[in-house]
């Protein structure tokens, strides 16, 4: 060892000695690669999102990419804007003016003059803005309050009910509010009410805090309301004839629901401490558990609701009222909760689809036919059944409009598409999604579809798609229900027995056929598939030289993808219940199942996650336009749908799938 040794560090110094295979001189610099055009466009924007202004400043030389400029001056003003004059802002805004960049920055530069108390210029400066900003409507009615508009107060406590933390500026209205006695003890618990019950725990301290010394709770009782609640409502906090005691306790019982437990909350309600709340308090409190109940399909939730008697319900939990009172089959509840919900809300098609249901429920034929004629063609779900209320099968509105090529080169030039496809050419999606939305934002039917054909023809999948779905009047549904890869999706739908309208219609719903979507919870590919479950199906198909990186193959994704949809299909037996797996998990799909047979329509409507229920209603629909469009089965949507089983209470999901 000690030999060894010797030979190393004499080598070393060996190195060192002129002649003898070294040299005294300095060692050379070792030169970096030079960068590409992309890559240092990227290590710009690394730069950027970690507020390194010298780093952009010292990267931003290297880049020439005149589509991408506006980024790196735009990155570079960000990063200095609390020490920015607004000259050289002005200059950019100028310059850009209509682009997303600019919108972007002017944004930025109001919410920068709005900390500054620049109210002259953020005036002049607000007028130009296109978005609807809550921090910089709070800064708006602050320059009001600078001039003296006292019509500001009335307006500007629709913020304070927020149900969540107050950004910079509306903090700084509402301790505006608050010095001039316009919010008073009774809004901060009215607050504290709405953040505790959609779950803002921390913002509900930062709110008590404004409550007087008088009137401002012990913190060992609110930390226990919002962690221990169970612990407070065992040992009330004095009299509750004290507001601060009431306050608390109802802020417990609103924690236990929200926490998953509403019928422990029912519980006590139904107990002692129940009874010494006052009736308005009461029904409140039953409004919440039943809404917190019916969100875990528990059926217990439609005695809440009536329990709940005239309490004022917002649109959130009537329409959860409505769902409770479908898997009851109570009709008469559901047209009663639809019409207590807002104007607004009751034009969604699915209360107009319901509401059509329950008159026809009522033999109330006529009435029934003119709600469902309100919807029957639009191309969604409720459309879809509202059309076959009526006898009749939505189908593929034609003719296809095509883009002309000159409309086409006209989309080309808009600089923000450009930007955009850009962006997605160096994968950066979110940036370029943005970009893109914006540029669309005011575009008439043709424009639309000139945009969908330049994404289409730069294979930006997933912007084909959603820029054809939204035009009004002039449609292209070969865009809106794209399928690229067909001769693939073809290949595994038929060895594995899957409807292929069925495969694309989610694959349409998981990805946008982007073949290497990623989803912030790690799935990936075409049809999304998390690393655990495509590391388990190659396994199970023999795929031996699988690793993590053949997930993004289009090929290799479909045929993992294809093979776990069929194994849920199998266990579940019904494409519904398959859909729902798909995206929450098959144990959750078979949970949302009723003591008795259910409908189709009814168990998609009471979905509990508002993800997956909007995800099998659309891939449902997506069904029916790729089955007319590739030439499938002719199927209505309610066949499709069908009945759903009951569950039994040995039902056990095959433990082997993930």
């Amino acid at each position: 060892m000690i030999f060894r040794r010797f030979l190393i560090i004499s080598a070393s110094l060996l190195a060192l000695l002129p002649g003898l295979g070294g040299s005294l001189a300095a060692p050379k610099a070792r030169v970096a690669p030079a960068l590409s055009q992309d890559e240092a466009f990227l290590k710009a924007y690394d730069a950027f999102r970690a507020g390194d202004a010298l780093r952009l400043q010292k990267i931003s030389p290297s880049v020439d990419n005149p589509v991408l400029a506006p980024y790196l001056e735009y990155w570079r003003l960000k990063l200095i804007l609390q020490d920015n004059t607004g000259e050289d802002v002005d200059v950019f805004l100028g310059r850009q003016q209509g682009s997303y960049l600019a919108e972007r920055l002017r944004a930025d530069w109001l919410k920068e003059l709005g900390r500054r108390g620049d109210w002259p210029r953020f005036e002049q400066t607000l007028p130009l803005l296109a978005q609807d900003d809550l921090e910089i409507r709070c800064y708006a009615w602050l320059a009001r309050l600078s001039r003296g508009d006292a019509s500001v107060f009335d307006e500007a406590k629709e913020m304070w009910l927020e149900p969540r933390d107050l950004p910079e500026g509306c903090a700084a209205l509402a301790d505006r509010l608050i010095g001039v006695d316009r919010i008073r003890v009774e809004d901060v618990w009215a607050r504290a009410r709405v953040l505790a019950q959609n779950g803002a725990n921390a913002p509900v301290r930062k709110t008590l805090a404004y409550l007087p010394a008088g009137e401002k709770p012990d913190e060992g009782l609110i930390n226990q309301a919002m962690s221990a609640p169970k612990r407070l409502l065992a040992h009330p906090p004095g009299s509750l004839e004290r507001r601060p005691a009431r306050e608390m306790v109802m802020l417990a019982l609103l924690r236990l629901a929200r926490g998953g437990e509403p019928d422990a909350a029912a519980e006590i309600l139904r107990g002692k401490l129940g009874a010494l709340l006052p009736a308005q308090d009461l029904g409140y409190l039953w409004g919440r558990v039943a809404y917190e109940g019916a969100r875990r399909l528990m059926p217990e939730a439609a005695q809440w609701y009536a329990l709940a008697g005239e309490a004022v319900l917002d649109d959130e939990q009537l329409a959860w009222k409505v769902r409770a009172a479908l898997r009851a089959g109570d009709w008469p509840t559901v047209r009663d909760a639809i019409d207590r919900m807002s104007s607004m809300a009751r034009q969604d098609p699915a209360w107009i689809y319901w509401y059509g249901r329950a008159l026809g429920a009522d033999g109330r034929g006529d009435g029934a036919r003119a709600y469902f004629l309100r919807i029957s063609g639009q191309p969604n779900f409720y459309g879809l059944l509202a059309a076959e209320e009526l006898g009749a099968m939505a189908g593929v509105p034609e003719p296809f409009y095509t883009p002309a090529e000159a409309d086409v080169q006209a989309a080309r030039a808009n600089p923000g598409l450009m930007r955009a496809i850009e962006l997605y050419r160096i994968d950066l999606r979110p940036e370029a999604t943005r970009e893109w939305v914006f540029a669309i934002r005011n575009m008439d039917d043709a424009q639309l579809l000139a945009a969908a054909e330049l994404a289409r023809r730069a294979g930006i999948f997933d912007r084909v798609i959603n820029t054809a779905d939204k035009t009004s009047r002039l449609h292209n549904y070969k865009y809106r229900f794209l399928a690229p890869f067909r001769d693939v999706f073809a290949e595994q739908s038929k060895a594995t027995g899957l409807e292929e309208a069925w495969v694309l219609g989610l694959v349409r719903q998981e990805s946008r056929f982007v073949p290497d979507a990623r989803s912030a919870a790690g799935a990936r590919g075409l049809m999304q598939l998390m690393p655990s479950t495509a590391r388990w199906m190659a396994k199970r198909v023999g795929l031996h030289d699988y690793s993590p990186a053949r997930v993004a193959e289009v090929p290799t994704n479909v045929a993992l993808g294809t093979g776990y949809l069929k194994l849920v299909l199998e266990d579940l037996g019904h494409p519904v219940l398959a859909s729902a797996a798909y995206n929450a998990g098959p144990g959750r799909a078979r949970r949302w199942r009723d003591v008795k047979p259910l409908e189709g329509a009814i168990y998609a409507e009471t979905i509990p996650f508002n993800e997956t229920r909007d995800y099998v209603k659309k891939v449902m629909a997506n069904t029916m336009y790729y089955s007319q469009l590739i030439g499938g089965k002719l199927v209505s949507l309610k066949d499709r749908l069908g009945l759903i089983p009951a569950k039994s209470p040995g039902d056990r999901f095959n433990e082997e799938l993930p």
